[in-house]
């Protein structure tokens, strides 16, 4: 079978593999973002982090609060700043969805990845999410170590 080429342009920035340890995601969606010139290139060279960052939607609009985009060194006078809120790019009737599913109780948007399309251009993928209990986290711990220690048992054939 021919094997598919990469494209060349698809990259990751910054992804939140603590989301799905703390939330149980239901839904995502991929959301444009509105940057300056250096915070492109500051991403272009992978210095970004989601981790600690959520989305809101504010006066009917979606906005990434708390992100960070390492200062561009070369872009001395006309750099940016590092935690500014970032507005998100959705159409009218994804925003109305959000809005409605973030009016639930304890649901919330939060940044699972963040990339370069095949395009090039800079996205996030958002996840709609409920905040899991410790007793969620734990039952997910134990089918992760189950699975696990099943391949184990079926590699060794034991």
């Amino acid at each position: 079978m021919a094997k598919i080429p990469e494209n060349p342009n698809y990259k990751v920035i910054a992804e939140n593999r603590r989301a799905r340890y703390d939330y149980a995601i239901e839904d995502d969606i991929e959301c444009g973002i509105l940057l300056e010139g250096s915070e492109v290139k500051s991403l272009r060279v992978n210095s970004a982090n989601i981790a600690e960052s959520y989305a809101a939607v504010e006066e009917g609009e979606l906005w990434l609060v708390n992100s960070y985009i390492a200062p561009y060194e070369q872009a001395k006078t006309f750099g940016h700043e590092e935690k500014r809120r970032r507005k998100l790019l959705v159409s009218r009737k994804e925003l109305a969805r959000l809005w409605s599913d973030t009016q639930r109780k304890g649901m919330t948007l939060v940044p699972l990845v963040m990339y370069f399309n095949h395009k090039g251009l800079v996205k996030i993928k958002i996840g709609i999410a409920k905040g899991k209990k410790n007793y969620d986290k734990r039952a997910t711990d134990a089918r992760r170590d189950w699975g696990r220690q099943k391949q184990r048992l079926l590699r060794h054939g034991e």
